[in-house]
């Protein structure tokens, strides 16, 4: 993000969310971002995922401007590069695991069995390969947040946007989700987490802190392609969970 600022409403009921924000967030990182209600976590993360567009700065993906693509460009990116864990989940209620997994991959044009096969094997990633035929309806909290995990993580995905992405689940599965998070970053995609628990911040690189929309303190340095490759990865607030 380059100089990113985003302004709802106007007049004596506008509300600046993020003020000249500054952030980039390399291949191999895990980012967390912390923050009070209101501070911008979330308006970061839907900018960052082409879910919603800038009042002016650039936002970029793989040196790709989201600003400057057409809604059917911007579509495809998101479906092929980004993965994107919501606070709401988003599951679609008619399809099954396996099925919701897989359709971003469908909708990308990859073939159906593939497709399939990539989803079982993303849904195996977070610990519920047994959910792959069963509806949300049928699942509980915490395993329809898994799944929903699953679909961000499926394919190819160069950038993965976590909107606390273990509210619902307990602490040793928490851990868990935090582990394929980890792993999908040291295997070479970026990931941006939104959370209020220290403990999950402790599996980042850097934790970023936002207040009013700006960012006001970080901890650890930025993860930069070299140092990645020196095997420095910057500092990490909670190592020992690694």
């Amino acid at each position: 993000m380059r100089g990113v600022t985003r302004v709802h409403g106007g007049g004596a009921t506008q509300v600046v969310a993020l003020r000249g924000l500054d952030l980039v967030v390399y291949p191999g990182e895990l980012v967390a971002v912390m923050g009070p209600s209101g501070s911008g976590k979330s308006t970061l993360l839907t900018l960052a995922g082409g879910l919603d567009v800038a009042t002016s700065g650039e936002v970029f993906v793989d040196g790709t401007a989201l600003g400057r693509l057409s809604t059917k460009a911007l579509a495809a990116l998101r479906r092929r590069s980004l993965g994107y864990v919501f606070q709401d989940l988003n599951l679609v209620p008619a399809l099954t695991a396996a099925e919701n997994v897989a359709l971003p991959r469908e909708l990308d044009g990859v073939a159906t069995r593939k497709a399939y096969r990539e989803a079982v094997a993303a849904l195996t990633e977070v610990g519920v390969a047994e959910l792959a035929d069963r509806f949300p309806d049928q699942m509980s909290g915490g395993q329809q947040q898994r799944v929903a995990i699953a679909r961000a993580l499926v394919g190819p995905r160069r950038l993965v946007l976590a909107d606390e992405p273990t509210g619902a689940l307990d602490s040793a599965t928490s851990g868990e989700v935090m582990r394929v998070l980890r792993a999908r970053c040291d295997a070479g995609a970026a990931g941006l987490l939104v959370t209020h628990e220290a403990r999950h911040a402790g599996w980042a690189d850097r934790v970023v802190f936002l207040r009013d929309g700006m960012v006001v303190d970080s901890t650890g340095e930025p993860s930069t392609p070299e140092s990645l490759l020196d095997g420095d990865g910057g500092s990490t607030a909670g190592g020992a969970e690694r």
